[in-house]
């Protein structure tokens, strides 16, 4: 009677982190999918606390003692994190979850009947194979996601890392690792359990290395899925329902938005899985290559009498708007456009910044009115009706290279024909390349004026000039 109490209120904990997702999937019931996600968490916690069997008092001061701190951590950091490192923070909150996982599957293999899945010597078979799965996908995560997060953060070059048989190096760890796995499972071998989670740490990083920054934001989906994935196979062997419902939950979601993400970009998912993203040469076109060229470069005053003399400006924020925090001068400069009878619309690519959703996130905390905002597809087609594209800060999701040099790491992704308006304004603070360390050529197109400087002041500049004409 007990335990069916206690599925039950598991089974209220996964329908609040369902309806979490779903309210996740709109920016405008993404507060109400936070509060269900919020309330699903407490109740698992609590839920899990009171299984009799499981309740002690020392448990109870551990626990408490745990989420305090892991509580307070967590405010901090997230109190102290700007919203341009928040894809880091994600990739580094990812590495924690595939940590967990292994050490979980450590602790049961070491001390099984604490667990009630057996003894030293004598675990069950289904249970040395779930711990066996929660571990390899743990250390993969979790090497794979430092990687992402020394790449976000600028302490790794964003730049694909290949070697010759890298391919058949990973192919060969992972047949090693099938094989240990095998082994581990029918002898309950130590020493074969703790090489292949070392071989899986191991191939995290080969599997990371290899994706350059212009594909990240589809990495740290998949990173995210791996991680939900891990939660199951501990979640078998922790005997734990609401961590298996949870980690399928993290996992399949995560596996779907890495789809979608690819079929947006024009990649493989498979190649995402095998560490391939980047199809493209690393001999890319680099910053330098168009030196003789000459660039025509703007003022605020020019970007503010052709705009406010424009029918329809589409505005295309990058990176850089939310490393300058020009968000909130955007909108200012939304609302004076709009005032002065402009069309406003916003194009986001489904990369753009380094993380799905990025862009989405930084433009809600500006308030801007979500029917402003739109996607790739939706939005494409408008550019040649446009009088101003504005990128501010956005350089490999308009990059035109992707359509025509085959050699490019960005060759196959999706851009925004932003080249099609009839003016091009490009927010900069250099001529510097992006993040995938490709030029692109529209710096230099007859349409395009560059506004160099901080995107945030050059912005404010605008609607100053705007506001005063």
């Amino acid at each position: 009677m007990i335990s069916s109490c206690f599925l039950f209120f598991y089974l209220v904990a996964g329908v609040c982190f369902i309806l979490a997702l779903k309210g996740l999937s709109s920016p405008l019931s993404a507060t109400k999918g936070n509060v269900f996600g919020i309330a699903g968490m407490a109740l698992a916690i609590v839920t899990t606390l009171l299984i009799p069997e499981e309740s002690s008092f020392s448990r109870y001061a551990f626990v408490l003692l745990a989420i305090i701190g892991g509580g307070l951590i967590g405010a901090k950091i997230a109190r102290d994190i700007p919203m341009t490192a928040l894809p880091q923070l994600v990739a580094g909150f990812h590495s924690l979850v595939g940590m967990a996982a292994v050490l979980v599957a450590i602790t049961s293999l070491i001390e099984p009947q604490i667990f009630g899945i057996g003894v030293v010597g004598g675990i069950k078979t289904s249970s040395l194979f779930e711990m066996a799965f929660g571990a390899v996908i743990g250390a993969i995560t979790f090497s794979g996601s430092l990687i992402a997060f020394g790449k976000l953060q600028g302490l790794i070059a964003s730049k694909p890392f290949r070697f010759m048989l890298q391919h058949k190096l990973n192919a060969t760890l992972a047949a090693l690792i099938l094989a240990l796995v095998c082994f581990f499972v029918i002898f309950e071998s130590y020493t074969a359990f703790f090489i292949f989670v070392i071989l899986a740490f191991a191939l995290g990083f080969l599997l990371i290395m290899p994706i350059g920054g212009a594909d990240m934001p589809v990495v740290i989906s998949m990173l995210n899925s791996y991680s939900g994935f891990a939660a199951v196979g501990i979640g078998f062997t922790l005997g734990n329902t609401l961590l298996i419902i949870t980690g399928a939950l993290v996992g399949v979601s995560g596996a779907i938005l890495s789809y979608i993400m690819c079929k947006a970009m024009n990649r493989s998912i498979f190649n995402v899985i095998l560490g391939g993203v980047n199809i493209g040469s690393t001999n890319a076109s680099k910053s330098g290559q168009n030196e003789d060229k000459a660039v025509k470069i703007g003022s605020s005053e020019d970007a503010a009498f052709i705009m406010e003399n424009a029918a329809k400006v589409i505005i295309v924020p990058g990176y850089g708007m939310a490393v300058a925090g020009a968000q909130h001068a955007l909108s200012d400069m939304a609302n004076v456009l709009k005032a002065k009878g402009v069309e406003v619309k916003y194009a986001i690519h489904p990369v753009a910044g380094r993380m799905p959703g990025h862009m989405n996130v930084l433009l809600a905390e500006a308030n801007i009115p979500y029917e402003d905002v739109f996607e790739l597809e939706a939005i494409n087609g408008e550019f040649a009706t446009a009088d101003v594209a504005y990128v501010i800060g956005a350089n490999d999701v308009t990059n035109p290279l992707a359509k025509t040099d085959e050699k490019s790491p960005i060759f196959g992704m999706p851009i925004l024909e932003v080249g099609k308006a009839k003016t091009v304004f490009f927010v900069k603070r250099s001529m510097a390349t992006g993040y995938s360390g490709v030029e692109n050529p529209l710096f230099f197109a007859d349409n395009t004026i560059m506004l160099f400087g901080d995107a945030k002041k050059v912005t404010e500049e605008i609607v100053k000039d705007m506001e005063n004409s």
